[in-house]
């Protein structure tokens, strides 16, 4: 059922309440979105905060003006206020709720943010046969905070989220060669192998998402991971923010292959 949902039809059923929880595997081919919101005295920063850290940031789209509500560039019948399945809510760097819409907390100060997702890529490597072990499991990405800083910009800084996938050696490199083609969602996986080289002191116990499966013989591969911006807006403490909670995106219009680097 998931497969044969046009991005528009599902943005409607997450409207509309009939679809909760992860976008992973829904709208196959298009690009799906992590999403940062903030006031417009807090844009400047944060987008130059995107341009220096691309990895985990890349900025596929953002509001022309502050309280825009559609992203048109991206889909028909967009409405960040309501098209995500699950919303965080942060004030003063705090997480203070999660929501299924945003409507009674819209400001005409608020821009939209963005950011392209890991879901592209896991689709380009399933594609060429390779197992990804959350999609097999039926789990969202494992994430983990890792030691690897980012570039301050502003009042913006913190060290990268990074995401976990497990392959066989020879599936590694070729995963780095796949990803490599997709540097607008987060291109070549960031570290390979010994967790505690980037500070992740147990692979089994995640900061987001779900633990996986990770065989003998098989390492464990990083990526930077768009959750990356929420560790940031922690330690930035905007008065007010909202970003998607980890694994629920804004599924858009984009196909995948507009963003493959041939």
């Amino acid at each position: 059922m998931s497969a044969i949902l046009t991005p528009l039809e599902l943005r409607k059923r997450i409207r509309s309440g009939e679809h909760e929880g992860n976008t992973s595997g829904y709208a196959q081919g298009f690009v799906q979105c992590n999403i940062v919101i903030l006031p417009a005295d807090w844009a400047a920063e944060f987008l130059q905060f995107c341009q220096l850290n691309q990895k985990p940031c890349p900025l596929v789209g953002m509001a022309a003006q502050p309280g825009q509500t559609g992203l048109p560039d991206l889909g028909a019948d967009l409405d960040i206020r309501t098209d995500i399945p699950s919303y965080r809510v942060f004030e003063n760097g705090q997480l203070t709720s999660e929501r299924s819409d945003i409507k009674d907390l819209w400001r005409e100060d608020l821009v939209t943010f963005a950011l392209g997702c890991s879901f592209s890529f896991e689709e380009a490597l399933t594609a060429d046969g390779l197992e990804v072990r959350n999609i097999s499991e039926g789990g969202n990405v494992p994430m983990y905070r890792s030691n690897i800083a980012c570039r301050s910009a502003g009042r913006f800084s913190g060290d990268m989220v990074v995401s976990m996938r497990p392959f066989k050696a020879a599936d590694a490199i070729r995963a780095v060669q796949i990803c490599t083609r997709f540097p607008s969602v987060h291109g070549a996986p960031v570290h390979l192998g010994d967790p505690a080289l980037i500070g992740i002191e147990d692979i089994n116990r995640t900061d987001y998402g779900d633990p996986v499966t990770l065989n003998e013989n098989e390492l464990p591969v990083f990526w930077a991971c768009g959750v990356t911006p929420q560790v940031a807006l922690e330690q930035a403490k905007p008065p007010f923010c909202i970003t998607h909670s980890p694994g629920c995106m804004l599924v858009t219009d984009l196909p995948n292959s507009r963003l493959a680097v041939m």
